[in-house]
């Protein structure tokens, strides 16, 4: 009795890694990758089309990053396993992934057949996370930072202006001021510009 074949959605804006991913899990007699997009935000119309089973993708997109992505699918069609491949081992990238519904979590380098191991166990119903940054985000704690801090330390990394952010964000400046002088407070950090490297670094952006 042969296995139902698993259907696969690569999400990759890099073609030349995408494309050798497809190969990859293409040399796997029970996973076929059935559709390959290149922005984060034709994830979900793609995983419509071809009737999926497991979406594999990277954070860093052009329209939609990962997390975005994996958040949209979750909730539009749950049924889909969703699986975060990245180059970023960020702690705090693990923790946004998982709230937005990701089954599992793998860097890049993993082996090949770690990732096609991972297709199969998320179908199964099993949790994949890297050891490693399970263990980080562990260590790291939770993010620190509330959601208008990040939305405004998010606006700010292009080095606009407090004025400039409250006219984006339709805020008072004494607003923007208040909640940039808390997120720098509790980034330990010197400055904005600091306080936006950190929060990236530690994938809380």
């Amino acid at each position: 009795m042969t296995s139902r074949t698993i259907k696969v959605l690569l999400a990759e804006d890099q073609s030349m890694v995408r494309e050798a991913l497809a190969a990859l899990l293409g040399l796997e007699d029970d996973i076929e990758v059935v559709a390959q997009v290149a922005r984060g935000d034709e994830v979900l119309a793609a995983a419509r089309a071809h009737d999926i089973d497991v979406a594999l993708m990277d954070i860093e997109m052009p329209g939609a990053t990962g997390i975005e992505a994996a958040a949209q699918l979750h909730k539009e069609l749950p049924a889909v396993k969703l699986v975060i491949l990245t180059t970023f081992g960020r702690p705090g990238y693990l923790r946004s992934a998982m709230e937005s519904g990701a089954d599992a979590f793998l860097v890049k380098d993993a082996p090949a057949a770690q990732l096609a191991e991972a297709v199969r166990k998320v179908l199964a119903g099993e949790r994949v996370i890297d050891p490693t940054l399970a263990a980080a985000a562990l260590a790291e704690g939770a993010n620190p930072l509330t959601d208008r801090e990040r939305e405004i330390l998010r606006a700010a990394a292009d080095g606009s202006t407090n004025a400039e952010l409250a006219t984006t964000l339709h805020l008072s400046q004494g607003t923007v001021r208040n909640y940039l002088s808390t997120a720098i407070q509790k980034l330990a950090a010197r400055n904005r510009a600091e306080a936006v490297r950190i929060a990236r670094e530690k994938g809380w952006l």
